[in-house]
Order: structure tokens, then sequence, then C-alpha cells
């Protein structure tokens, strides 16, 4: 067995000491180089408005270099992925969304783990899902809808932004719950399926307030239920789903991410800095026309609610035995 002598005991502590210190210096230092925040979607939707929003006020207020890099395909799998890859330094971060826990559910194989790859920063807000409806509807609110003939009802169709979103998975609750099935019409994206419902093409639509609410707005279509807890103040006379079927809920909500094994320290500082742009009057606000609201922040609210998520979709995929392949 070797022994050191005290010159290379002293040598070894020194060194020791010294690589210590640069790892601190390197984390008190932290942001040196621009973020690339990746928002696995293409420019426009809610992801994106949220992540330019918040990069733009680290960027004025923090002074960090935060660049918003749209990474979309495959149900936000294609950006996930390539933030899940990379080197856990926090210079590689992801707004991620409700997707985040239905792909977790409906997905057989993913090439990444939602839970262990990633490290959760901080959550943004959250919008409750509506479900609306052409005007021409024979139905004012879901109590009604339900009231319908089976045989009616089994004849009106529901657009969704495509198989295993949160949307779809809200409606197979529904189904779930009530026994009332509608014919589901997957999209490619929310704004098409909105898009044929104010022309007629298609009864009713599921999607989250903010994407829905010009349309109803402009009366181009009518709300008939919303899957919020209690009723909206924005929307006060419309009823929940629970009202109607309890236990229903469903709701599009955004969060910071960075990959796991980032150093503590380095997540504490995001953590911290973004919970400090959140609480700007301006960027509530922001928040706040687009019908976003806060929801608790920091990496714990953030971690129990991304295993609350997955679960509760794992049970309607256990229970609809509803998958598809990656």
């Amino acid at each position: 067995m070797h022994s050191l002598s005290r010159r290379q005991f002293a040598t070894s502590l020194l060194a020791l000491t010294a690589g210590s210190a640069s790892q601190v210096a390197w984390a008190n230092d932290f942001p040196n180089r621009p973020i690339r925040l990746v928002v696995p979607y293409g420019a426009g939707g809610g992801s994106d408005f949220v992540g330019r929003l918040i990069a733009q006020k680290l960027t004025e207020t923090a002074k960090w270099n935060v660049v918003v890099d749209n990474k979309a395909g495959a149900s936000s799998m294609i950006g996930t992925d390539a933030v899940a890859k990379s080197v856990a330094d926090g210079y590689t971060l992801l707004l991620a969304d409700t997707a985040h826990a239905t792909n977790a559910a409906v997905v057989a194989k993913l090439s990444f783990d939602p839970v262990k790859d990633f490290a959760p920063v901080t959550l943004v807000g959250s919008s409750p899902q509506l479900l609306v409806a052409h005007p021409s509807l024979p139905a004012n609110n879901l109590k009604e809808l339900l009231a319908l003939p089976r045989s009616q009802s089994r004849q009106f169709g529901v657009g969704t932004p495509g198989q295993g979103s949160a949307p779809h998975l809200l409606y197979e609750m529904l189904k779930l719950q009530s026994g009332m099935e509608l014919v589901n019409v997957p999209y490619k994206g929310g704004a098409l399926a909105l898009n044929d419902a104010v022309g007629g093409q298609i009864p009713m639509v599921i999607n989250s307030m903010p994407a829905c609410m010009p349309h109803i707005e402009a009366k181009r279509l009518k709300v008939l239920a919303i899957a919020s807890p209690a009723r909206n103040p924005k929307l006060p006379n419309v009823q929940t789903f629970a009202e109607s079927v309890p236990g229903i809920l469903g709701s599009a909500w955004y969060g910071f991410m960075a990959p796991a094994n980032t150093p503590a320290d380095i997540l504490q500082e995001l953590d911290s800095t973004i919970q400090g742009v959140l609480k700007l009057p301006e960027v509530q606000a922001r928040l706040a026309s687009a019908f976003i609201d806060p929801l608790p922040p920091g990496p714990q609210a953030f971690a129990k609610l991304l295993k609350d998520e997955i679960a509760r979709f794992q049970d309607v995929v256990k229970r609809t035995g509803f998958t598809q392949n990656s």
C-alpha cells in the first residue's frame, strides 16, 4: 500500500482546492455566453409566446442573452429530445408544456425519459381547456349537450389538435365519465380545428383558452364548458366540466426545464432569475391578457405537477387502451 509524503499530500490538497474554487467561480460567472431556449413548436403558438416573452425580459432586466430556438415536430418530441441530449450546463433550456406529460403517457417508445432526463426549473402558468362550438349547435352548454339523445350527439364531431394531445385525452376522459360518444376528429394543430369550427365544417373543438378566446369574443364560437376546478372570472357564465361530469379537469401549462444533472447552483440561479421576471408587473399583465394564470413556482411544484399529470394521463390511456408509436 502506497503512502503519500507530506509534499505529495499538500500538492494534492492544493490541486483539489483550486479545482473547487474554479467551479465556484464558473458558477458565479453564469451566464457568460448566450442561453438557448428551445421551444419545441413553430412560431406563433402559446409556447412560443411564453418563451419569447420571458426570453425578452431576461435579456432586458437580467442582461442575459437568451436566444429562442423553435425546434418543432412530432408533438414537441424533436425539440425535447434535443434538450435531453444537450450538455447539462444551464446553457440549453426547454420551454415545456402539457405535451411533456401526454407524450409520457401515450407514446410507447420515447427517445428520452420525460422525468429522469430533465431537471424542472420553474412553472410559468396555465390556461384551462375549453369545449367550444359553432353557434348552430343545438346546445348552449355541456349539460344541454349531454341531455341530447345519444343517437343525435353521436353524429357530432369534436376537433382536437391531434391524437394523444391534451384536448384529445380530455375528450376521452369525458367519454369515459359520461358515456357520451362524439366523433373525434384529430387535426395537425389546434388552429386548423378552430378555423373549421368557425366555418361550420365541424361543430365542436376542444382547445386552450388563449386559442379560443378571440373567436369567442367575436361571437364566432360559443363556449359549452371550461375544464377548470371553478368557474373562470373571465367567463363567469360558463359552467365547468365538473358541474356536469365530476372529475374532469384539463389545462395547457408551461414551464422551464434543463437537462438532468445540471449543477444545483445553476438551477437555483435559473429559478430565482426567471421567478424575478415573472413577478414584473408588465409580464404579469401580458400573461393575464393571454389568459395564462400563475402557477406555484419552483422545481418542487413543477416536479409534483408533472408527476400528477403523467399519472392522470396514464390512467386515461390504461382505461381506453389508446397508444401511439413514437
